[in-house]
């Protein structure tokens, strides 16, 4: 008999009586559709991994349906050049640039550090409602990707937060991640006067020291329901679970959006782009190439 899974969706929480909110999610199938795509070695398909469960947690929580989440982790010299994640009406996407001889001499397991030397972490928020954006950087001086969200949080929104990741392999050795998303909000409301994480708020350090008890291996078990590890989490408390959200794998590229771009070049640049009468376009999130006939544009 088939073990039962729980993947490629989010759950929105509350904890009442301790001001607090969450989300929590877990990847599978979305996960194998976006790493099987560019065949990552085994430290950046995990690096990726965890980005793109970051990347869940955070998206789920925009209000605007149509609103959408980057995020993106960049350094000048490191072995992982550039990394791109984002989440749009519950779609996902990634990729990673990176040095594949320099990562070859660093053994299985790389810090963050190793990977990105000097980096920084960028999140940015698009609401398709209003137009506004608003972008939040934050130095990748941590030892995870979990620790810098928690950084951003610190300094940007000043919420104190406790973000916890987890990447492992089902018995068919699929990718799965497992993510936790706590905040602590001031009466329980949004827009109130925002509470420093450093300061001292017994209500804060009860609900982080549950939220932290979580492991890796818990975050990653697709056949433990998300519901059943919040309630085993916080059982202590009265745990009111929302609605949440289904998770697939999205990319945005097709012909005529990218015919569209190339229509805004000269006649003289598309020529300079084409080959035998093609421009060819490849698409770095699905790694698909798209050639465009040059005599469409006329």
């Amino acid at each position: 008999m088939t073990a039962p899974t729980d993947l490629d969706r989010t759950l929105n929480f509350t904890i009442p009586q301790r001001h607090a909110r969450g989300r929590i999610a877990r990847l599978g199938p979305v996960l194998g559709e976006i790493l099987a795509a560019h065949a990552y070695p085994a430290p950046i398909e995990r690096l990726l991994a965890e980005a793109l469960t970051l990347t869940a947690l955070l998206g789920s929580t925009l209000k605007d349906a149509g609103g959408q989440l980057t995020l993106q982790a960049q350094a000048q010299g490191g072995i992982v050049r550039l990394l791109v994640c984002d989440y749009k009406g519950g779609e996902l996407r990634g990729y990673v640039q990176f040095d594949p001889d320099r990562l070859a001499e660093l053994g299985s397991n790389p810090s963050l550090y190793a990977l990105f030397n000097q980096g920084y972490l960028a999140m940015t928020f698009d609401q398709a409602t209003t137009g506004e954006r608003y972008q939040g950087i934050v130095p990748l001086d941590g030892g995870s990707l979990a620790e810098a969200a928690e950084n951003y949080f610190d300094q940007s929104e000043q919420i104190p937060t406790l973000v916890r990741l987890g990447v492992g392999h089902d018995a068919e050795g699929n990718c799965i991640g497992g993510g936790l998303l706590l905040q602590h909000l001031p009466e329980g409301e949004e827009g109130g006067e925002r509470l420093h994480a450093r300061e001292v708020h017994p209500e804060w350090e009860h609900v982080e020291a549950l939220g932290g008890t979580v492991s890796e291996r818990e975050l990653a078990d697709s056949a433990t329901p998300l519901e059943t590890l919040l309630w085993r989490l916080f059982n202590e408390d009265e745990v009111r679970v929302q609605s949440g959200g289904n998770l697939v794998r999205g990319c945005r590229c097709d012909p005529d959006y990218i015919g569209s771009v190339l229509a805004k070049f000269s006649a003289e640049d598309r020529v300079d782009m084409a080959e035998n009468g093609f421009i060819t376009v490849d698409c770095a999130f699905c790694a698909k190439k798209f050639p465009i006939a040059l005599d469409s544009f006329a």
